[in-house]
């Protein structure tokens, strides 16, 4: 019989014919996979029952904080506010968040004093109509809505060397507000620990070069740089380094169910706050397994998790925790948006002739370039396991270029791993990190 791992409060996976009917967030529709009953381990997050009214539990983090004063006890008239929020390829609440700030803020604030900007880190700028589907209208024609442009010194600030000596830019706009407030949602992250708070001022809001030294080689190969761990994980220390000295006036995060709807909101000083949230989110997403597994089938969350390549490896990285070396990781993403089209990710991938290739490359620059950070958790992925992925944008030819195999049956292609093979789901991807039984991440 399938055994389900973590509890979930969603209807469980039907059994028949000796095999189990596994549905995987995959973009906005999701894929059903049939796998074998008999030795396949389902792991979901153990998702309580979301927030009864979601705005209700924002509007409380904003009145009632982790730490510090009230949002509205933080505000004067006259004076000037950034408000970060995560950018397209973030599930983010937007549409409930940022009008409850609006109106914690009415009354002291002009509209015409509030910006908000979208932290894309070295993303794409999202576009009109994507920001149209993000805010909605009544926010987009009440207040400016700025992408951030990690690319365009005229928008950047020089502040300083901070943490450990990273060279540290910022959006002007944000380091130029009376007050700032970050905005995000707290999940377990593969080299920083756990998505959310500081991460919004950087690498959110950072310019290229500082974000480029955060996801350096040295600090993305620490063995703390990993999922869930915030203490002692060199790009998380930088972060909240520079969060701390640049000064965020007011820190909200949520932690939201599978179905994207608000579970729980923190607010207040950001790192206290974030500790929070990380706590709450961990309980959630954290699963110890006995041993690892011959295959394991992962999805990236789907939409817009699952976007890209390039954000898709943070579900072949939560597989790579418990597959066997040498094993087979099955990742099912949708990449609507390419590996993506933009950058030099693709570029990249394909220059070098092997994956041992590829890692020797990034581990022997004595810089980094502009996406390092996923060429080089992927290339450590590949160089442990098998990675076969199920995407219905990118063609065989293509991801094979990244030095990665397609299959058009996810189904079969876990058969090929042999009647003994035991095998993992993680249906919800990153959403569940699962470890192998030892010391639990902390």
């Amino acid at each position: 019989m399938v055994r389900i791992l973590t509890p979930s409060l969603g209807d469980s996976p039907c059994v028949a014919s000796g095999c189990v009917e596994v549905e995987f967030a995959y973009g906005t529709t999701g894929l059903r996979v049939d796998l074998p009953e008999d030795r396949t381990d389902v792991i979901v997050p153990a998702y309580p029952p979301p927030a009864a009214d979601g705005r209700a539990e924002v509007v409380a983090a904003l009145r009632r904080p982790v730490s510090g004063p009230p949002l509205r006890q933080l505000v004067r008239p006259g004076q000037t506010v950034a408000i970060a929020v995560c950018d397209g390829t973030r599930p983010q609440p937007r549409r409930t968040v940022v009008p409850a700030i609006l109106e914690e803020l009415e009354g002291t604030i002009r509209l015409d004093d509030v910006v908000v900007l979208v932290a894309t880190g070295t993303h794409r700028a999202n576009t009109d109509e994507e920001l149209r589907q993000m805010f909605g209208d009544d926010i987009l024609g009440a207040v400016r809505v700025v992408n951030h442009d990690a690319r365009d010194p005229a928008t950047l600030t020089w502040v300083g060397r901070l943490g450990r000596d990273v060279p540290v830019w910022l959006s002007s706009e944000w380091l130029s507000a009376d007050v700032r407030i970050t905005t995000g949602f707290v999940e377990p992250h593969f080299f920083a620990g756990f998505s959310g708070g500081p991460k919004l001022v950087a690498p959110g809001l950072a310019g290229l070069e500082t974000t480029l030294t955060l996801h350096d080689a040295s600090r993305i190969g620490h063995p703390d740089a990993r999922w869930g761990v915030i203490d002692g994980n060199p790009v998380q220390d930088d972060v909240r380094a520079i969060a701390a000295a640049t000064g965020v006036t007011f820190a909200l995060d949520v932690v939201l169910d599978g179905a994207q709807r608000i579970v729980s909101a923190f607010g207040g000083d950001v790192l206290p706050m974030h500790a929070a949230a990380c706590a709450k989110a961990g309980a959630i997403a954290m699963c110890p397994v006995e041993k690892p597994f011959d295959v394991v089938v992962t999805s990236n969350g789907g939409f817009p998790l699952d976007q890209n390549l390039y954000q898709s490896v943070k579900g072949m990285s939560a597989a790579a925790q418990v597959v066997k070396p040498g094993g087979m990781i099955v990742c099912v993403a949708e990449c609507r948006d390419g590996f993506p089209a933009h950058g030099p990710y693709r570029a990249e991938l394909a220059a070098a002739p092997s994956v041992q290739a590829l890692l020797g490359t990034i581990l022997s620059r004595q810089r980094t370039v502009a996406d390092q950070w996923q060429i080089q958790v992927l290339a450590s992925i590949m160089a442990r396991a098998r990675v076969v992925v199920s995407t219905s944008y990118l063609s065989d030819a293509q991801l094979a270029e990244a030095h990665l195999e397609q299959t058009h049956d996810v189904s079969r292609t876990v058969a090929e791993a042999g009647p003994q093979a035991g095998i993992c789901a993680l249906p919800h991807g990153p959403m569940t990190v699962p470890y192998v039984l030892g010391p639990a991440p902390t």
